[in-house]
């Protein structure tokens, strides 16, 4: 089957233009102006849309065991919902817990994604301890397409990595080629900040911010930056959230350190007010690192447009508001981290990004598809608009008009961190590899058809 997408406005991370592009099999075989469709090509008419390259999410919780509970998505639901809102291609993160082998968590992890997902995926594989069993086990990881390692300097007890950990993992790393993207907090500050505010009283979601302000945070990245100095390994900072972070980012990156930086769409728009809503409404708001003042957030914008964030991503971990949420109703440690974000990250970037001037079209391109590939050994497989690359596209209504609500959205959860938003513009039709996926807002691809993304290091 081919398919032909006529005089739609092709943006690129590095450029704009009219032109027709023509998909044969899996792939982009050629773009031009007034191609001639052949006997049979299915032609989609995108004039006055824009053509956008497949968009990555560089951070998801799909599979996710976490604080007692699961996250509620699975394989299924949660590509489709990626899916539709424009997103071809997903970053997994891959977290067993410290009782569990590397190389036992990376296949409960393929199992529950193979035959179920609908867009192609890949993982960063989680390092939760680094014993006698997880070099060698780790090496097999790499050597079977995984290019990225997770790693958290939070969550003490369960996924947390002490520092010899740290330092055998970031050395290994080196020695692969493999980038170490990182979950930057001083554990030992949570933990007693925590036990401190629980002492005094403080037990809603409010707390939760108070336990992890943004030194706490930008201590995380400082330590981080240390250890990726002396061991010359390549970092990727998660689901940053504040200035102080970022200048500690900043400042070793200007002393020759190789690290790239994340911030993820809730930061960009919603602030911790939200998490302080009345009856226990924030917590629909809470996780890790929390949501900020609003100051931070042209900051973050700043950063984007400059270059110095390379990618927005969701960190999209969702846990229900009546039924998982309240688990930590007495005690706001134990309420599950995450707000949903998946299917609304395209539409919020361009509507509250693009449309208020904040960033430009290439820079959506670039923080939200290209960055991550080139990042993360996809390019330009992925990430880009160009003969050779995977027929992944978003052809972009800006005409289009709505409002997200949790009672549209296909996500898997009960409520949606960005209620009664209008939104301006959304993908019309999707492709993944060359078959339509999205037809205006509703999934009608191959169910399953997904693949596992092999990614070369840059040692291969």
């Amino acid at each position: 089957m081919s398919i032909l997408i006529k005089d739609g406005e092709i943006v690129t991370g590095s450029s704009r233009y009219v032109a027709d592009i023509y998909c044969e099999g899996e792939t982009i075989t050629r773009i031009d102006k007034n191609i001639e469709p052949p006997a049979g090509c299915e032609v989609i008419d995108a004039t006055g849309k824009f053509v956008f390259p497949g968009f990555i999410d560089p951070h998801t919780h799909i599979y996710l065991p976490f604080m007692g509970t699961f996250a509620k998505e699975t394989y299924d639901t949660g590509t489709k919902a990626a899916l539709i809102g424009g997103t071809t291609t997903i970053f997994d993160m891959c977290v067993p817990g410290r009782d569990m082998d590397p190389a036992e968590g990376f296949a409960l992890w393929q199992e529950q994604a193979r035959g179920k997902a609908a867009c192609d995926y890949t993982f960063h594989m989680g390092v939760t301890k680094f014993d006698a069993t997880s070099d060698s086990q780790l090496r097999e990881i790499v050597a079977a397409g995984v290019q990225s390692f997770k790693i958290f300097l939070a969550y003490k007890g369960a996924f947390g990595i002490d520092d010899s950990e740290l330092f055998q993992t970031l050395t290994l790393a080196r020695e692969l080629g493999v980038v170490t993207t990182a979950h930057c907090e001083n554990e030992t500050l949570v933990v007693e900040m925590q036990k401190r505010l629980l002492a005094a009283g403080v037990t809603g979601p409010e707390g939760h911010h108070a336990s992890r302000p943004p030194r706490v945070e930008a201590e995380g990245v400082h330590h981080l930056m240390t250890f990726a100095e002396l061991t010359g390994a390549p970092v990727y900072i998660v689901h940053l959230s504040c200035r102080e972070a970022l200048e500690e980012a900043l400042r070793a990156r200007q002393r020759g350190v190789q690290v790239w930086v994340e911030t993820l769409i809730q930061y960009l728009l919603i602030d911790k007010t939200y998490a302080e809503l009345p009856d226990f409404e924030g917590a629909k708001y809470v996780m890790s690192p929390p949501l900020r003042d609003k100051s931070n957030q042209e900051v973050l914008w700043n950063g984007l447009r400059q270059g110095l964030i390379n990618t927005v991503g969701t960190d999209h971990a969702p846990f229900d508001f009546e039924k998982q949420k309240p688990m930590g109703r007495d005690n706001f440690t134990l309420i599950p981290n995450g707000i949903p974000a998946l299917e609304d990250r395209i539409n919020l970037l361009y509507t509250y990004g693009v449309k208020t001037g904040k960033i430009d079209l290439t820079t959506l391109v670039n923080i939200a598809s290209t960055n991550a590939a080139k990042i993360f050994g996809l390019y330009p497989r992925k990430g880009t608009i160009q003969p050779g690359s995977d027929a992944d596209l978003v052809i972009y209504d800006p005409e289009h008009r709505s409002k997200l609500s949790a009672r549209s959205q296909s996500m898997n959860v009960d409520y949606s961190g960005f209620e009664g938003w209008p939104i301006e513009g959304r993908p019309s039709v999707v492709t993944v590899r060359g078959e339509i996926a999205v037809r205006d807002g509703k999934f009608v691809g191959t169910e399953g058809r997904g693949q596992f993304l092999k990614r070369p290091t840059t040692a291969a």
